[in-house]
């Protein structure tokens, strides 16, 4: 299984970016997917998740009614739409399938795997 994050850069607070996350090696469609975030010197963290069939979506408190994830199960993707940045938004944001096929959403990282390299995020005040 391998994950290619992209979308990732430098943006003003109250700046917007969009992820990518492209998966291959899996059948994607039957997978849950997660977003999660990892500053420095912190642990890594749940932002968001989305069903394998894109009907249910979760997202962290500090992130609701701000972020947005979505699928393309067609192109084996999965995106993250960040709007109205804060610097505390800056991390490392890596993407991961739920390590068992089928199975919900989940906040913890434990039940994901197949972590990939991330992309940063940097949010500037």
């Amino acid at each position: 299984v391998q994950l290619q994050a992209s979308g990732g850069g430098l943006v003003q607070a109250g700046g917007s970016l969009r992820l990518s996350c492209a998966a291959s090696g899996l059948t994607f469609s039957r997978y849950a997917m997660g977003w999660f975030r990892q500053a420095p010197g912190k642990e890594r963290e749940f932002v968001a998740a989305i069903r394998w069939s894109g009907g249910s979506t979760y997202y962290a408190d500090s992130v609701e009614g701000r972020f947005t994830v979505s699928r393309d199960n067609a192109k084996n993707t999965v995106y993250l739409q960040m709007n109205s940045l804060k610097p505390e938004d800056t991390a490392v944001y890596y993407c991961a399938p739920r390590l068992l096929s089928s199975a919900p959403p989940s906040r913890n990282p434990s039940d994901f795997g197949s972590w990939g390299q991330g992309t940063q995020v940097t949010v500037s005040s």
